[in-house]
């Protein structure tokens, strides 16, 4: 029996690892020294620097979205389009500009994404736990927030005349859309329903409420988060029989209502589902309201694609809003589960989640230019994620090494976490992953530490952009630096000066139309 049992062993760890080759091509020294010379040459181009006024900004959020994952999604979008994975692209990887961000906050270092968000969209460095506040603002202590208010760029857009939007795949109040509107010591306030008496006593306003009112006419809101809007025991109106999805709010204020009413003679939309978002014509909607989920957004892997949209449908529908504006707009866009797949040690989730984020910033490199559109790619935070073990070319992502361990003689899978929920012991030993389906949607992986949920990671992550004065972002710089490039390249917020000629009006580029319009074909080609 031991030795059947080895035998089979055997044939897994061959099934998750057998070398599938590479192509012939490969072997040809000349295949690599052509390829780096079209890559130098395209380098080149770069030396003619793109100083146009941003008329539209766009910044793509990585929840979670750490360099290895990445990496992971770079070569699960090459398998699941039947290559070996690592030549492949991501769209983010065309853009000409890379950097690196730090992302502790200003008391931790490992961050959370509220604090981040802070950063990246409202240009301070915040506390974790805490949106739109400064430093001086205390976690859930509600007397520290009122004078600690930062604006972020969102609100520079709008007070600037460009239409702005939000798109997300979690709740719309959660860490990452909230900090680009709402000014909080908790995170976790998405209602009043969440909320201590004393802080609701003191004035404070739960994130949910702050949406609407901080700033009332925000053209584009999608995502999930629906329950935090209603009254508390409202039925879902998707979900009416599951009391887990009724309203939660105490002060019996129905928030839809309030802004379908006040947008009634605005051509509002308020929608709830992918069938009626689908269907509307963007030409005939200036402000839309779109929440799919009670809370967030099913995984792009579970996704219900009758009821539920994806992140790439919502994205098209917002620039087509947005982009009705002769000034421009802003929009915020967030593939906000990765970070969630993640902390559950479900990497199949997380790295799918990511794939789909790169063909929503595919579609919107299509609907827009880069002439006149700054867009920028980069991630809150990291995870402790890996994957490694000499595995060789093209096998699976989530397959096995090669070998099996010199110590406990057990397979192991490539993608492994530092701590969270895929820790497990059996008689005492690690399990045998042989024994499993590492490959089904919801495997958890090894973990090296037992956690109910995987932490973030604290180091570096990217920052990828192209479009004007996308060169600005370079080097390693503070996560903070990040809205003050982009309102710098879009003439908003506190740098002005550089936008104006001695008529007053916008200056003119370096970059000509024509050469605009043979680095977008560049760009397709790529």
């Amino acid at each position: 029996m031991k030795v059947t049992a080895l035998i089979i062993l055997g044939c897994l760890v061959w099934e998750g690892t057998a070398k599938p080759g590479f192509p012939e091509q490969e072997k040809d020294p000349e295949f690599w020294k052509e390829w780096a010379q079209r890559t130098l040459k395209n380098a080149l181009t770069l030396q003619d620097l793109n100083k146009n006024v941003a008329k539209n900004i766009i910044l793509f959020l990585g929840d979670g979205m750490g360099i290895p994952t990445v990496t992971a999604a770079r070569i699960l979008k090459g398998q699941l389009n039947g290559q070996n994975g690592e030549e492949t692209q991501l769209e983010m990887d065309k853009f000409p500009y890379v950097a690196l961000s730090k992302t502790y906050n200003t008391n931790a270092q490992v961050p959370d994404s509220a604090g981040t968000a802070t950063a990246y969209l409202c240009g301070v460095k915040a506390n974790e736990g805490t949106v739109g506040v400064n430093a001086a603002a205390v976690k859930s202590q509600c007397n520290t927030t009122r004078g600690n208010e930062v604006t972020s760029i969102l609100k520079w857009a709008k007070d600037a005349g460009k239409s702005v939007g939000i798109v997300t795949t979690t709740r719309v109040n959660h860490a990452t859309p909230s900090a680009a509107y709402a000014h909080c010591v908790e995170r976790d306030w998405y209602s009043d329903g969440e909320m201590p008496d004393e802080a609701l006593q003191s004035g404070c306003k739960d994130i949910a409420r702050q949406l609407f009112e901080n700033i009332p006419d925000i053209d584009v809101i999608m995502g999930g988060g629906r329950k935090y809007m209603y009254p508390r025991n409202t039925p879902d109106v998707e979900y009416p029989g599951d009391k887990k999805h009724n309203g939660t709010r105490k002060d019996g204020r129905n928030l839809v209502k309030e802004w379908t009413d006040r947008m009634k003679d605005k051509r509002g939309s308020y929608v709830w589902n992918r069938k009626d978002l689908v269907s509307l014509n963007p030409n005939n909607v200036d402000y839309l309201l779109g929440l799919f989920e009670p809370g967030d957004l099913p995984y792009e892997l579970e996704r219900n694609k009758e009821t539920d949209p994806s992140l790439t449908e919502m994205v098209d529908v917002a620039i087509k809003i947005l982009k009705k504006n002769e000034r421009g707009f802003y929009l915020l866009v967030e593939g906000g589960r990765i970070d969630h797949g993640h902390h559950d040690g479900k990497a199949k989730l997380a790295l799918h989640e990511a794939v789909e984020m790169d063909r929503a910033i595919t579609r919107a490199g299509l609907l827009t230019s880069i002439y006149d559109t700054l867009s920028v790619v980069t991630a809150d935070h990291s995870h402790v994620f890996s994957f490694g073990g000499y595995t060789h070319r093209g096998n699976s992502i989530f397959g096995l090494a090669p070998t099996m361990s010199d110590i406990d003689q057990k397979p192991f899978t490539s993608i492994l976490y530092g701590n969270g929920p895929g820790f497990k012991l059996v008689n005492g030993a690690r399990e045998n992953v042989s024994a499993v389906d590492y490959n089904q949607n919801n495997y958890q992986a090894q973990a090296a530490v037992p956690l109910k949920s995987e932490t973030h990671g604290g180091e570096d992550v990217a920052i990828f952009s192209k479009g004007p004065m996308a060169h600005l972002l370079h080097g390693v710089q503070e996560q903070h630096y990040i809205p003050h490039v982009m309102a710098y390249a879009a003439c908003i917020g506190q740098n002005k000066n550089h936008c104006r000629t001695s008529s007053g009006s916008p200056s003119v580029s370096n970059i000509s139309p024509t050469l605009a319009l043979l680095l977008s074909v560049k760009w397709l080609l790529c």
